[in-house]
């Protein structure tokens, strides 16, 4: 073989930092383009005189639709390499992104949406992955987290420009050119092709397969063999987690703008106000929480945020009915909005813990699928809230937290369930193969056990 674990490795400042600026970019421009979304729906509904299902089945389908790019570019990251893959799914959903801003019905745009949200599905995992291999193992967790982070940015963005659109040009034009500046990525990779290097990791795995060193190894389908080797437990509860996560934080920030705008008739300017405040605090939350990954563990990550969700959920069931009056310190939804927030980062733990459960071989396959197939499950929180809404007399409020509150629930219970990974080493050479069990790439050490 020609070059070693320690080579593998051993990446230039200058590699590294390309990596992160890729990651961040990228998840910065996916996210931005699924949270303006809900900004331009009210245009979208009454530009094409949609009802209310087809307004939230647009939305379900673009998350629909990175669940099955999520499963198809982690098998492509897993086996063609993580930047060609990376390249692959940013082309295809900026391209989706612009095409769609012409649409001219609902079926045209479901299509087109349900296109843009199979592209959007395999930047993050694999982009994550690609960082988690290349960063320092013991600031790993703060690097994720600030990688994950970078969804304020594009959560403050997504509310400026929507906000700003809907007011500065009429129905017809503010969608359009909302969804038209979702194509901006494509110019990303142009810098990945020629400044991004691939995982040493994933080469490192390839030449040791291509030489027939990986004993017990099988190039089988990726996704089947997350349930395969003694994995079977662990993939379904990360999933349920994953799932849990996505339906909580959907089930909120898809119908928050409606419920502040339309139906607390709160001012925009207000709205705005406190959407960039929230981000603010998010990212310090994320940065904070980060180093606590890296000190008291992933498990840690996930279930401090969570309770910051459930108190967030049990006071918008209790005091968000009441309407901004001139105030935003004495209005309730402006503190419960920054404590659900807190509660986001959360997310921060979760590519990296997914990374550390998986093999170099599985690895995309596991954080594009679960992180994009519990989005796309998540995306039914759409559809459901207003069904819940429906139950309890029309109220958008009391729908989101029957559906929000409950999913926090299981997720808390999945971060319990999941096993440590604090410490794991990701390289080939971190998985052994167990040939009499037949437990292929098993974890083969964790720091401190």
């Amino acid at each position: 073989m020609s070059t070693t674990l320690s080579n593998s490795q051993d990446y230039t400042a200058g590699q590294r930092y390309s990596i992160m600026i890729s990651a961040m970019l990228g998840y910065i421009l996916d996210f931005y383009d699924v949270l303006i979304f809900p900004f331009l729906l009210p245009a979208i509904q009454r530009s094409m005189s949609l009802s209310l299902t087809e307004v939230g089945a647009l939305q379900a389908l673009t998350l629909f639709g990175s669940a099955i790019g999520g499963a198809l570019f982690g098998t492509i990251g897993d086996r063609l390499g993580r930047k060609t893959s990376l390249q692959l799914t940013i082309v295809l959903f900026s391209v989706a992104a612009i095409i769609s801003a012409f649409a001219w019905n609902f079926w045209s745009l479901a299509v087109l949406r349900l296109i843009t949200g199979i592209g959007l599905g395999g930047e993050y995992g694999v982009g994550m992955v690609l960082f988690n291999e290349a960063w320092k193992k013991n600031s790993r967790g703060f690097g994720a987290a600030a990688l994950q982070g970078c969804a304020v940015i594009a959560s403050s963005t997504a509310s400026i420009v929507g906000i700003w659109l809907i007011a500065t040009f009429s129905d017809e034009w503010s969608w359009r050119i909302g969804l038209l500046t979702g194509g901006a990525p494509i110019l990303l990779t142009i810098f990945i092709r020629f400044f991004m290097p691939e995982s040493k990791i994933w080469l490192e795995y390839e030449t040791q397969r291509r030489a027939g060193q990986l004993k017990g190894e099988a190039r089988t389908l990726p996704l089947a063999d997350l349930f395969r080797n003694g994995l079977a437990r662990q993939t379904v509860i990360a999933f349920v987690w994953l799932m849990s996560y996505m339906l909580c934080y959907y089930s909120i920030v898809s119908f928050i703008p409606t419920l502040l705008l339309r139906d607390m008739h709160t001012p925009g300017d207000v709205v705005r106000t406190t959407a960039v405040l929230l981000s603010v605090v998010s990212g310090i939350c994320y940065l904070v929480n980060g180093v606590f990954n890296d000190r008291a563990g992933r498990r840690f990550g996930a279930l401090v945020p969570a309770l910051f969700w459930v108190a967030a959920l049990v006071g918008m069931a209790l005091w968000g009915g009441q309407v901004y009056a001139g105030s935003k310190i004495e209005w309730p939804m402006f503190w419960l909005y920054i404590v659900f927030g807190i509660g986001n980062v959360a997310l921060g733990v979760t590519g990296v813990w997914i990374s550390e459960l998986y093999p170099v071989n599985l690895r995309a396959t596991a954080v594009s699928s679960f992180y994009m197939g519990g989005r796309g499950l998540g995306s039914i929180a759409p559809v459901i809230v207003p069904l819940a809404a429906a139950h309890f007399g029309g109220s958008l409020l009391n729908g989101m937290v029957a559906v929000g509150l409950p999913a926090a629930s299981v997720f808390i219970i999945a971060s319990l369930l999941l096993p440590e990974t604090l410490g794991r080493d990701l390289s080939v050479k971190g998985f052994k193969v167990d040939t009499e069990s037949k437990a292929a790439m098993t974890p083969a050490s964790l720091s401190g056990t």
